[in-house]
């Protein structure tokens, strides 16, 4: 990424999109994840990239060589998400299609994980997917959270925990 950092502070026009290409498909598996919500992950996806770039625009080249680009796009989607969760709290939900049944349903491992998910406090369900699903390291996650990177370790061994307990317990009910 330091490569890249160097390129977006000398032309961020010309190297905004391979930034995208490099980190796109990481924040739209996380915020599928964290979402369970196909169309949603691409919506925030796109916002992020969108206010990132604008926000770059402002910036002064040494700035953007200070970077730590996986966490400021992070930062920026998480607190989408956190933004979008405020506003829908407030008001009523509307009916999605995939329960009108007008698209079809997601494949059936993707809803128990989607249930798996929903089982773990939210910032170990955050840190086990910024983790493991989008590939970020300890450092960026902390930065895309503000969480000290010690309590992040210590969200991500939690989860994974917890998971292995969830999943162990469903396969104890199979087999009964």
């Amino acid at each position: 990424m330091d490569h890249l950092v160097k390129a977006l502070a000398s032309d961020l026009d010309r190297h905004f999109p391979v930034l995208v290409s490099e980190l796109q498909h990481g924040v739209f598996s996380g915020l599928r994840q964290l979402t369970g919500d196909h169309h949603r992950a691409e919506d925030l996806t796109q916002e992020a990239f969108i206010r990132a770039y604008r926000a770059m625009q402002t910036y002064p080249a040494e700035r953007i060589k200070s970077m730590r680009l996986r966490g400021y796009v992070w930062t920026i989607a998480l607190n989408l998400l956190r933004n979008q969760a405020r506003a829908e709290s407030r008001q009523p939900k509307p009916v999605r299609l995939e329960d009108a049944g007008y698209l079809p349903p997601d494949p059936p491992d993707s809803h128990a994980w989607r249930r798996r998910w929903q089982m773990l406090p939210t910032a170990q369900r955050r840190a086990v997917i910024l983790r493991h699903v989008s590939g970020l390291s300890y450092q960026e996650i902390s930065d895309a959270t503000g969480r000290p990177q010690s309590t992040v370790r210590s969200d991500v061994r939690r989860g994974l925990g917890r998971l292995r307990t969830i999943i162990d317990g469903e396969d104890n009910r199979s087999i009964q």
